[in-house]
């Protein structure tokens, strides 16, 4: 999932905007600051910070924004991302304990740098008009520090994508003004502490890409009347899946995949009318599986657990929304002939691996000219592979271990993966990049990467 935070280019249009009624003038101490983070980086093999010289005002320099205060003109916010419109950049080094010389900064980003090293910075401690942090896609570590809920006027705190360990603070349940919560993709451990009580406004809470565990504590069902994102994916966290979520009237996106949670997912999931993304797979989860209400569905993942759902459910089926359709090993033996989706132009990705599923995909998927990936390996599929239509924008097949018969055709080589193998294919092969492991195992195909076809 995205972040729902505020597109960074937005914010620097506005901030040029406003900075352009006027000379802005670098503040002494705001430029001595900067000067001495950019003392800290080693490396900027692509000249991010080229335009910061000591000649030219501040408040011109790439990445930092003025705004006119009763102190003159200070720099309120400080934005640099590796993500260049020239392509993919990064930053080395630390960053200086001398940017809390920068006493109006109201919000800080350094996203995306990737090879900024360091501790949790204590500078921001002394900000204080600080309001946003994003210290994303970097290599920070070490432990988030024991007092950070310090940092209580913050709105948005966003550590995500370093290398930070340890627990999670019980301090931060003093972040009673966050709005959006990030801790993702890091190396954080232990049980959720009891934090959540006190952040009545929070609406985005992402602490997925961890090592937590147990189960989430129960303070999260304080959040019921604002959250509508839950990330925790990707951690160890096991039990039974809380039915206090399905109070959770705005959620639109619960990500729960790739955690050890057993039994049913609650029949009052029901309730949960404004999901539009949902991803429980990779659990030890049971059905039978709840029919949900909202058909504005777009992202439905559930593969990889204990169900046995025998057939797409019919509230999938009617979902008008969906570009991404996930019921691997579902426990699905239906017939893709009887399969009729109400809408099949938005699908983007299926993936009907290992089940049952017999009959033929070509009516719908014909229909699909979006469809990027189509796994279906490890079924029942019986149908000629040359009906097939292959869209422009198709570029992942496999159909693997199935029942498909007739020619390869030459529309596969625009594909990036291929996987054909143990079918019942047969003829010469086109010219194509993909190995043998693609087409092994089918009844009479031949020719490169296969043996040679007899004359």
């Amino acid at each position: 999932m995205n972040s729902c935070s505020f597109p960074l280019f937005l914010f620097v249009i506005f901030l040029r905007c406003l900075s352009s009624t006027g000379a802005a003038t670098c503040h002494p101490d705001d430029k001595a600051g900067l000067l001495a983070f950019k003392s800290g980086i080693t490396q900027d093999p692509s000249g991010i910070l080229s335009s910061w010289q000591k000649d030219i005002d501040c408040c011109s320099w790439y990445g930092i924004f003025c705004l006119p205060t009763i102190h003159g003109d200070r720099v309120t916010m400080m934005a640099l991302d590796g993500n260049t419109d020239v392509g993919e950049t990064f930053l080395s080094g630390t960053i200086s304990p001398l940017l809390a010389k920068l006493h109006h900064l109201n919000e800080i980003r350094l996203t995306n740098l990737r090879k900024i090293t360091g501790s949790f910075p204590h500078f921001l401690f002394k900000l204080p008009k600080l309001r946003t942090v994003y210290l994303e896609n970097n290599r920070l570590s070490g432990p988030l520090p024991a007092n950070i809920g310090a940092l209580s006027n913050l709105e948005i705190l966003s550590v995500a994508g370093n290398r930070f360990s340890g627990s999670i603070p019980s301090s931060m349940s003093k972040l009673t003004s966050l709005l959006q919560l990030k801790l993702n993709g890091n190396r954080l451990s232990g049980i959720f502490p009891d934090i959540f009580k006190s952040m009545r406004q929070l609406r985005f809470l992402d602490l997925s890409s961890n090592r937590f565990s147990g189960n989430l504590p129960s303070s999260i069902a304080s959040l019921a009347p604002t959250l509508s994102t839950l990330e925790v994916g990707h951690n160890k966290l096991s039990g039974t899946i809380p039915d206090y979520l399905s109070r959770f009237e705005l959620l639109s996106a619960l990500n729960l995949s790739r955690n050890g949670y057993t039994g049913v997912v609650p029949m009052s999931f029901a309730n949960l009318t404004n999901i539009i993304f949902l991803d429980l797979s990779h659990n030890l989860l049971t059905g039978p599986f709840p029919v949900l209400n909202s058909l504005g569905i777009e992202y439905l993942h559930l593969s990889y657990n204990r169900f046995h759902l025998e057939t797409i459910p019919e509230w999938v089926t009617l979902s008008k929304f969906i570009y991404s359709l996930k019921l691997a090993k579902c426990g699905i033996k239906m017939s893709l002939d009887h399969w009729m989706p109400a809408d099949t132009s938005f699908y983007h990705h299926i993936d009907f691996s290992e089940n049952e599923i017999s009959g033929s995909p070509i009516r719908f998927f014909n229909q699909m000219d979006f469809m990027v990936e189509f796994h279906a390996p490890g079924n029942k599929l019986q149908f000629d592979l040359g009906k097939l239509k292959f869209g422009i924008f198709l570029k992942t097949l496999d159909l693997s271990r199935n029942l498909v018969f007739g020619k390869v055709p030459v529309t596969v080589t625009r594909l990036q993966t291929l996987n054909l193998s143990q079918n019942h294919l047969c003829g010469k092969l086109p010219s194509t990049k993909f190995p043998a492991s693609a087409f092994v195992d089918n009844k009479c195909l031949c020719g490169f990467p296969l043996s040679p076809c007899k004359a």
